[in-house]
């Protein structure tokens, strides 16, 4: 059974572990839901200072609220609007120091202060986005985009098949 693991505060080898603790969880689950609801649950219990950790998933041309954990989230965000459809249209990583200064922002949670969305991709083809928000001003830096993108790549490679 999974436990809360104490980091050890260098942060590329935490998240290398924790990279190596969702390739544990995902190991022999088949299940696009379960698997999503736990990478979203390890990254909550990973990650410090964020208030929201989950899941978009595209449908119908539009991105709907998928696994997560959080306060209640809306539930559905157009293509090209917000920071999740923005990730969507553009296709790469939105790292955002101050949502209040995106243009056409979407606040969920007026809580949210940064934010970080990595486009979910597969064979070209897009699945979803990884959405990540923070209560306090510019949270995420290079070092959590490369290795929130390397999370992404390790769960991309067991689900969504």
């Amino acid at each position: 059974m999974f436990q809360t693991t104490a980091y050890s505060g260098d942060k590329v080898k935490d998240y290398e572990l924790v990279i190596k603790q969702l390739e544990a969880l995902l190991h022999d689950e088949t299940d696009t839901i379960a698997n999503l609801s736990n990478a979203s649950a390890l990254l909550n219990q990973f990650l410090d200072q964020v208030n929201w950790v989950g899941f978009y998933l595209w449908k119908e041309d539009q991105l709907v609220l998928g696994p997560f954990q959080g306060l209640p989230a809306c539930i559905r965000i157009p293509y090209g609007k917000g920071v999740c459809g923005t990730a969507v249209k553009e296709r790469k990583t939105m790292r955002v120091e101050n949502v209040n200064q995106f243009p056409g922002h979407i606040a969920c949670d007026s809580a949210s202060q940064s934010e970080i969305v990595i486009p979910l991709v597969k064979n070209n083809e897009i699945l979803g986005v990884l959405d990540i928000d923070s209560p306090i001003l510019n949270r995420f830096d290079e070092i959590d985009q490369h290795f929130l993108e390397n999370f992404v790549e390790a769960l991309m490679n067991h689900i969504f098949n």
